[in-house]
């Protein structure tokens, strides 16, 4: 698999991952995706878990202009490209990183 670095991507998807490194440990619901790139709008909302005694505040990467993509975050925006335009409900973050993704799908 190739690497994917932070520079290459979009602005939306850039953005969406600095928020995720923010948060470092919560929740983001409610992301609208039209042609695979995530729109944050006053309507999604963040959730920050605040672990007492434990880490706080964003991740150290948070500021860097540039670095390889985990895996988590690839596999996460391989799945926005692929659903097109929809809408994510839910990523869970731990970390920093995207650990869980609930996306809404229309039948019709």
């Amino acid at each position: 698999m190739a690497q994917v670095n932070k520079a290459t991507l979009t602005p939306p998807k850039r953005r969406l991952i600095e928020l995720m490194q923010d948060i470092n440990f919560g929740r983001i619901t409610n992301i609208p995706v039209h042609d695979g790139e995530p729109e944050l709008t006053p309507d999604t909302v963040i959730e920050r878990e605040i672990k007492l005694g434990g880490q706080i505040g964003p991740r150290p990467e948070r500021d860097q202009d540039d670095f390889t993509l985990k895996q988590e975050v690839v596999t996460l925006l391989e799945q926005l490209s692929q659903m097109g335009s929809g809408k994510v409900c839910l990523i869970e973050i731990k970390h920093g990183l995207p650990f869980l993704m609930r996306i809404e799908e229309r039948a019709a």
